[in-house]
């Protein structure tokens, strides 16, 4: 019988696809126990590991803030630099407890209240990723200590930065100000892109008015950071554009041959070049360390400038509103010639006292018995009171207004630092505005001595005398004439800005009123004749005593029964050489009495110093 043929074993098969399946489980099932185990191994047991390694590999877009410029006198003396320094800052989001991170640093370094006080204030306002000084200025050995210790601090790290220095100190602070940090106001007013990682912004003076150019524009830089913060590598970086440097007018010999004659005073000083507007001269006595308000000063330094009598703070060459006095009168004669009211030659009866017509009030004169017959020259070198107050009247408040507004009285004189003040030029519409009265003669003639409502600063009386000494040219006060690149020291000169210029009916008037000034130094009986004693060159002036209080009619001035804060302002307006005047200054001394005997030795001494380096120049 045939064998038969078994072509399908479906038992055999059946057993052999379960072997496969039992298998292909098995093996499924083993890598899904490998995966699980392996991510259990990643999620649990590694967990702090692997945590780690994500935070390091963190990358962060930071900004690079820009070198802020320098400042340089007009003689290349550096003013305003960066220095470096050394600060611990915390990275708040990388901290548990401030408190005790605190405490274990002290251990270290040392750290102030006032620090810890800044150093919360500050937490506030910025983002806890971001970067906040807790101790600054450390020295080199504080910064070494924390080296060592670094790797128990996490989230704390030594900045290398730079820090705003002036070393000249109190002698310029009213010209350059000073920079501080950035507060809320501040950031209510800046482009916050630009100013990312910049802490510090001009407050005062030059730093505030130049803030645009000085600080520069930021840069970034793409980083991976570990951890701690710490950047492990750079992988982006945009560099930042350096601010540009200054140049101020300011002559610094000049400047401290002001300063010394003010020593101990209180008062002003203004020096401008009536040719271009330089301010040659800027100072403000007394003053302050503006080192002080770089990084916050402390409450009690503060409230000592706050409360002190002579108020350092205050900037007196622009915000002092003063009586201008006799300095008034040149251009008091100047307005009634050119108005017709008075010619050269004509005189005026001067028997120690004028009153108005029916009334019994004497104004009188400072020589009590009288300078006799006066024109309008012998007025000014004797500075006769009794002349001025008889040529007011003849001119009557309107033109007077009018013509002195020309010489920027009561305006600001337009120079390039904030915190300028208008003063006072007094008019009938003023006074009916501010006080609800009638403009009353009497007040008029006051006016023409530089008394009663009239009011000047410094900077506004340096600004007119210039226009005098240059026949009416009218140049607007600077500080900084020019701007270098911090790159190429590229120069940019900035543009001289002028006025109207001050026009007169006869252009002699000019010469008739600078010849008077020019006796009152160089004449025989010129007020401060003494000031002008065998100069090597010719300078005009006019001196100015103004009062502080009222002297009743039956009473006399007299110094010694008057406590000093009550005592006369001295002035002292000039400039030279006569024939082409390239200094013109105004000196306010207060409490300083006659301007003869205070504010004229000063403009002595300054234009020694400024025409000897004018001779050596020339050879």
């Amino acid at each position: 019988m045939a064998q038969e043929t078994i072509l399908k074993n479906s038992e055999h098969e059946s057993s052999l696809i379960a072997k496969r399946v039992y298998i292909s489980g098995l093996i499924i099932l083993l890598l899904v126990l490998m995966i699980i185990s392996r991510v259990f191994y990643l999620t649990v047991l590694e967990y702090d590991h692997f945590t780690t390694l994500s935070k390091s590999n963190r990358v962060k877009i930071t900004p690079i803030p820009p070198i802020r410029g320098l400042i340089y006198s007009r003689d290349g003396i550096l003013l305003a630099e960066n220095k470096p320094i050394f600060s611990l800052e915390v990275i708040p989001e990388q901290i548990d407890d401030v408190d005790e991170l605190i405490n274990q640093l002290k251990k270290i370094i040392s750290i102030e209240d006032n620090d810890i006080k800044r150093f919360k204030k500050s937490l506030k306002k910025k983002r806890r990723f971001e970067n906040v000084a807790l101790r600054l200025n450390l020295n080199e050995e504080e910064a070494a200590l924390f080296a060592v210790n670094r790797h128990r601090f996490s989230g704390v790290d030594v900045v290398a930065g730079l820090n705003r220095y002036y070393p000249l100190g109190e002698e310029l602070v009213h010209s350059i100000g000073y920079v501080a940090r950035i507060d809320e106001d501040d950031m209510k007013k800046l482009n916050a892109s630009n100013y990312s990682g910049t802490t510090h912004i001009g407050k005062l003076g030059i730093e505030k008015s130049y803030e645009s150019l000085l600080h520069g524009d930021v840069g970034y830089q793409q980083v991976e950071v570990n951890a701690q913060g710490r950047v492990i590598r750079v992988l982006d970086r945009t560099a930042p554009k350096p601010g540009e440097n200054l140049h101020l007018t300011i002559d610094i010999s000049l400047q401290r041959v002001a300063i010394e004659a003010l020593k101990n005073k209180r008062g002003a000083i203004v020096a401008i070049d009536p040719r271009n507007g330089d301010i040659l001269t800027f100072v403000s006595s007394p003053g302050y360390d503006p080192n002080k308000f770089v990084n916050g000063i402390d409450t009690k330094s503060y409230k000592a400038l706050l409360s002190s009598k002579d108020k350092p703070l205050i900037n007196r060459a622009t915000q002092g509103k003063y009586p201008p006095g006799s300095t008034i009168k040149p251009f008091m004669g100047l307005l009634a010639l050119n108005n017709g009211v008075r010619n050269l030659n004509d005189e005026s009866w001067c028997p120690g006292w004028f009153s108005l017509k029916g009334h019994e009030h004497r104004y009188r004169d400072w020589k009590k018995q009288g300078h006799g017959h006066t024109d309008l020259h012998k007025a000014i070198i004797q500075s006769c009171d009794v002349f001025f107050y008889i040529l007011a009247h003849e001119l009557g408040i309107n033109r007077i207004h009018q013509g002195l507004s020309k010489f920027g009285l009561g305006k600001k004189s337009g120079i390039d630092i904030s915190g300028e003040s208008k003063a006072l030029l007094p008019s009938r519409e003023w006074k009916r505005k501010a006080l609800g009265q009638a403009w009353f003669p009497g007040e008029t003639l006051i006016i023409g001595i530089g008394q009663g409502y009239a009011l000047t600063t410094p900077i506004q009386l340096a600004k007119a005398t210039a226009s005098l000494a240059s026949r009416g040219n009218v140049v607007v006060p600077r500080l900084v004439f020019s701007t270098s690149s911090s790159i190429t020291n590229e120069k940019k000169e900035l543009p001289i800005k002028t006025e109207d210029k001050i026009i007169m009916n006869n252009e002699r008037y000019w010469g008739d009123i600078i010849q008077s000034m020019r006796d009152v130094v160089h004449g025989v009986s010129g007020t401060a004749w003494r000031s002008g004693l065998n100069a090597k060159y010719e300078f005009a002036g006019k001196t100015g005593t103004a009062q502080v209080i009222g002297i009743a009619q039956d009473k006399e001035y007299n110094k010694d029964e008057i406590s000093e804060e009550f005592q006369d302002h001295a002035l002292f307006i000039a400039f030279a050489p006569v024939e082409s005047p390239e200094i013109a200054v105004a000196i306010i001394v207060e409490n300083g009495g006659g301007g003869s005997k205070t504010a004229a030795p000063i403009a002595r001494k300054m234009f020694d110093n400024f025409m000897n380096k004018i001779l050596v120049n020339k050879g």
